[in-house]
């Protein structure tokens, strides 16, 4: 776990030495407001709850977060120090999991960074706090699988924009994966346990579920199960590179 927390913090920091982390920040939090108070309706609705809020967080996380892991990989083997990475006294497995848990931290400290929305829901009603706490947890898991995506696409390529592209891709298939237009699309042409298992994929219907304060095991496990196995596939990636 040294060699974890060694990595960590130097993504962090590699994070806030450019503007990048910065403009990161301001146009999530700038995005979530006008979203949540114009998008969603947040007055008009007349309900102390902050489902607008979490509603608009896979579209932002879509966008966004590929920004941020579309350099994780791409960029050390581009520049060529994914060579000098790997002859440090660390495995592959650490070097991922550092980077992974770097990213999955700043997304975080976005996410305390609204909190003052939270404190507003509190002052103009009285919303139920257990609810808005399991929309933060959802948030921030759907977020951990979108970086886990991310940095295993990241170490697929060298070139970030294709990084971007595919990781937005990706992510954008797993949201829309359970909407009805995109089930009934399918309906009479595959068996309905295929149409049932499609569902299940959408990551949009667990983060949904969670939102709305049900901390359901299978909802959390798909995430948590979701983090491992993109990261497991980054990690052979990386492996297969290396072995080149």
């Amino acid at each position: 776990m040294t060699a974890v927390g060694a990595v960590m913090r130097r993504e962090l920091r590699s994070y806030f030495v450019t503007p990048v982390a910065y403009v990161f920040l301001v146009i999530f939090l700038v995005l979530a407001g006008i979203l949540t108070f114009y998008a969603g309706d947040f007055y008009e609705r007349g309900q102390a709850d902050l489902q607008p809020f979490f509603e608009m967080h896979p579209w932002l996380y879509l966008i966004l977060v590929p920004a941020i892991t579309m350099r994780m990989w791409a960029e050390e083997t581009k520049g060529g120090t994914l060579e000098l990475l790997l002859t440090l006294p660390l495995t592959l497995w650490q070097a991922m999991l550092g980077k992974f848990l770097a990213a999955w931290l700043f997304i975080g400290l976005a996410l305390v960074l609204t909190l003052p929305i939270w404190i507003t829901v509190n002052y103009l009603g009285a919303p139920d706090n257990g609810v808005i706490l399991a929309g933060y947890l959802g948030s921030w898991m759907m977020a951990g699988t979108f970086i886990a995506i991310g940095a295993c696409l990241s170490a697929l390529t060298r070139s970030q924009v294709v990084a971007f592209i595919l990781t937005a891709l990706v992510c954008v298939l797993l949201i829309l994966a359970g909407q009805q237009q995109v089930l009934d699309f399918f309906q009479g042409t595959l068996p309905r346990k295929v149409i049932n298992g499609v569902a299940h994929l959408s990551m949009l219907r667990h983060f949904e579920a969670i939102a709305r304060g049900v901390l359901d095991l299978r909802d959390l496990l798909y995430f948590a199960l979701s983090m491992i196995g993109w990261l497991i596939a980054g990690v052979l990636l990386l492996d297969l590179k290396r072995t080149r």
